[in-house]
């Protein structure tokens, strides 16, 4: 491509940064002035900051040694002046967002990193005013007058007189919405785990968990759903109906926010400040503060979403609960070893998942499937009902090949073995299958004798009976259906108790 003069390029600049320098020495002519700081001049800073940015990459800026600094400065006043446009927009909003009560100040946060923020900005516009002449750029002689930045509020809204829309049911917008958030929800653990960093440990959350591609996902998936209730929940009968709900939309939206905030953060962390990525420009590390900008970054943009998250889950838990509609389902005892670890886990997650509360019951007693040691208990029966299975084929199998008390124990109970696999009525976990050098039980028939040698290969897990044998599982439909498509895969292993994919419809059970 042509080369561009630089005297040329110089002028062009000069005509299109014009309005930005203007606006930088507002701000810095204003630095005593916390309230002059406003939206209208943020709006200004961002939108003449964006469109010189983006003319500067067209022509290569980043990769020349003339311009590359000036470059990286109006980048920065573009991601600072974006951060504090949030924070704005969060400091005058925030009554309306109606967020459930936590023990810190939110308030009073949002106000330290707005000085963070400012004091950020004056000094990359001090810097950007000190090397714009010695690039040949002129700065305007009058800033422009403070009309044009003020923002005058009205102090209250408008009559909210528009009529509302119907919705055909109201639980079931009501619980897609909340199943929403839940699923998000389960996809943003990384917040929670660098929500509970010290101190100390900031700087090594820095790119994992918190990384810009993972905020930036997030970001982007908030933002969905706040989409999703615009559409289908605002102006209707139900957002009039259930306050719930607009409460759970203050927190999708600032949850969007916050980590639209992180994500400018960590994108300047480690494009701008992080040594190790290689991009720190020359004279600019005093600029930004990097241990002020990553305790900004985890004290106020992730332990806040932290707070937040944790508070909308709960709001929704009991949503759901509210609008629960109960009912039973039958799904098969895992093949491999009945409820073990794995499967009551994995059930177990589902039922917490959705705050909810589901009973499993099997010969008339119940069990809570929201916890893992109680579903364990359900082995004891189904463990019985196989023993009780057992006997019965080895009697059958005795009457059928006749069986003598002169034949030897262990051989007797191998062929039993062999022929029940065959016929698909007991799998071999162990192979080649090992029998006891000692007989369990020296007295009693002989048949009871083989029967207690299948049993205890059974009882230490070297072979296991294959037995038709459903739960019956009572509670959220919403959360059934999940379990279902769960059991009827397999619980997530396969007969011989080896790992298998979880379903996409699961997939927030991978995490």
């Amino acid at each position: 491509m042509r080369t561009i003069n630089d005297e040329d390029f110089t002028r062009l600049i000069g005509r299109r940064s014009t309005a930005l320098l203007g606006a930088v020495n507002y701000l810095s002519r204003h630095a005593s002035d916390r309230s002059a700081l406003t939206r209208p001049l943020l709006g200004e800073l961002l939108s003449q900051s964006t469109q010189v940015e983006e003319l500067l990459d067209a022509c290569g800026a980043r990769n020349n040694r003339r311009w590359h600094g000036f470059r990286s400065l109006v980048a920065t006043i573009k991601r600072f002046t974006d951060v504090s446009y949030e924070l704005l927009h969060i400091k005058h909003v925030l009554p309306s967002y109606r967020l459930l009560p936590i023990e810190q100040d939110f308030a009073v946060a949002t106000d330290e990193a707005l000085v963070f923020c400012t004091d950020a900005l004056l000094r990359v516009s001090y810097r950007l005013l000190d090397l714009a002449p010695r690039l040949g750029l002129s700065i305007p002689e009058e800033a422009p007058h403070g009309g044009v930045y003020g923002e005058e509020l009205p102090g209250g809204v408008l009559p909210q007189d528009r009529d509302t829309r119907e919705v055909e049911s109201v639980a079931e917008t009501v619980a897609e919405l909340a199943t929403a958030f839940l699923n998000l929800a389960s996809e943003s653990e990384m917040v929670h785990s660098a929500g509970r960093a010290k101190p100390e440990e900031y700087a090594s959350c820095i790119p994992d968990p918190v990384g810009e591609k993972s905020l930036r996902y997030l970001k982007h998936r908030f933002h969905n759903l706040q989409s999703l209730y615009d559409t289908n929940v605002s102006e209707t009968q139900t957002e009039v109906l259930d306050p719930d709900l607009p409460v759970l939309r203050g927190h999708i939206s600032v949850l969007y926010h916050l980590l639209k905030m992180g994500t400018e953060f960590v994108h300047y962390y480690e494009r701008h400040v992080c040594r190790q990525a290689g991009r720190l420009p020359v004279g600019q590390d005093s600029l930004v503060d990097p241990e002020a900008l990553v305790a900004t970054l985890m004290e106020y943009c992730i332990a806040y979403g932290s707070r937040y998250l944790a508070c909308a889950q709960s709001l929704c838990h009991e949503m759901l609960k509210r609008y629960a509609e109960v009912g039973s389902i039958e799904v098969p005892v895992p093949r491999y070893r009945g409820f073990h670890v794995r499967p009551s886990t994995l059930v177990a997650r589902i039922v917490m998942h959705y705050g909810s509360e589901v009973s499993m019951g099997l010969d008339g007693e119940s069990y809570d499937a929201g916890t893992t040691l109680d579903m364990f208990r359900a082995n004891e029966k189904i463990n019985a009902r196989k023993r009780r299975g057992l006997a019965s084929k080895i009697a059958e199998l005795s009457l059928a090949e006749g069986f003598s008390d002169d034949e030897d124990v262990k051989a007797v109970t191998r062929r039993i073995i062999m022929t029940l696999a065959e016929q698909g009525e007991v799998v071999i976990y162990e192979q080649p299958l090992r029998l006891r050098d000692e007989p369990v039980r020296r007295d009693g028939a002989f048949l009871e004798q083989v029967v207690n040698e299948i049993i205890a290969l059974q009882a230490t897990g070297k072979i296991d009976v294959n037995i038709d044998l459903n739960v019956t599982l009572t509670g959220d439909k919403r959360v059934l259906a999940d379990i279902e498509i769960l059991a009827n895969s397999g619980y997530g292993e396969d007969n011989f108790g080896n790992n298998i994919p979880i379903p996409e419809k699961l997939a927030y059970l991978r995490r």
